[in-house]
């Protein structure tokens, strides 16, 4: 059985032009000349010291590219954001509102969706999500012919909180709700083990701390999933070792799930984590690789 729901909070911005990958392939974290037809990137930008901005989706679409970003007031900023390195790049940024973004994900048993054997619909882009493929698909299209289309595919309507609770306990951040805006560092939250960027491509903005960080092992915290026991607090919630030493921060939250950006030392020695009255138990993915 599929699951869906819809993104909503989320936008598409749209590049064309026939500088369009070359423009892309200087700014942002993964290999742009991957790109091909079903086949999307997750990939970030970051500044130029080398901290999280934004992450996004990209999908090819015949002659232009799809970028699956947050909305908002985040999707614009980004789009400010790469319209000032266009320069004389033959690269024409747009934004596409009557398209909106939906999340499939499924039950384990096959699934013509999410096994992907079957074409979207018209004016839709359906793509695998390249994180994990426990987190299934993503589907781009119009709201007004994306929803029956789904259904009409035997899929079930979810809440978006119904999809935080499938992505959370995976360990999977969603943008600036989990990921901090001009202060996150890429390897501190997944991107290397989750397909978001490439150690062989060549150079963009911020490469240079990534690197170094990977290199000289200077990943000191991770964003890992956390079973809470005993209430719920506040997303944003600082995270206490027993001496009352700073141990991280919560973020998002779903039931009895959160993530949280914990400092590896207390992880590794198993300190009781509190947030306020709730204890965190971190739960870590088979895909994490904790860094010695």
């Amino acid at each position: 059985m599929t699951n869906f729901a819809e993104l909503t909070g989320r936008g598409v911005i749209t590049l064309s032009g026939t500088d369009r990958v070359a423009f892309l392939q200087g700014l942002v974290s993964n290999d742009v000349t991957k790109l091909e037809p079903g086949r999307a990137l997750w990939s970030a930008l970051l500044t130029a010291q080398g901290k999280f901005r934004h992450d996004f989706f990209l999908i090819e679409d015949g002659d232009r590219i799809l970028i699956d970003c947050e909305g908002g007031d985040r999707l614009m900023d980004l789009g400010q954001t790469l319209r000032r390195y266009v320069l004389r790049a033959d690269a024409k940024l747009g934004v596409e509102p009557a398209l909106h973004c939906f999340a499939l994900w499924g039950d384990g048993s096959k699934d013509p969706l999410t096994d992907g054997t079957i074409d979207t619909l018209a004016g839709g882009v359906l793509y695998a999500d390249p994180r994990l493929p426990a987190m299934g698909y993503r589907l781009i299209a119009p709201a007004d012919a994306a929803r029956p289309w789904l259904l009409d595919h035997g899929a079930t309507e979810r809440s978006r909180a119904d999809w935080d609770a499938h992505r959370i306990p995976l360990g999977i951040p969603d943008g600036a709700r989990d990921i901090q805006p001009d202060k996150a560092i890429l390897l501190e939250h997944g991107f290397d083990e989750l397909n978001g960027l490439d150690w062989k491509k060549g150079c963009y903005m911020g490469q240079e701390l990534t690197a170094r960080t990977k290199y000289r092992g200077l990943t000191k915290k991770r964003l890992l999933p956390v079973r809470l026991s005993g209430g719920t607090p506040e997303e944003g919630s600082q995270v206490l070792t027993p001496e009352g030493k700073d141990a991280g921060t919560l973020f998002s939250i779903a039931g009895d799930w959160g993530l949280a950006l914990l400092r590896l030392d207390a992880v590794k020695r198993k300190a009781a984590l509190t947030s306020g009255s709730t204890a965190l138990h971190p739960e870590i993915p088979d895909w994490i690789t904790l860094s010695d």
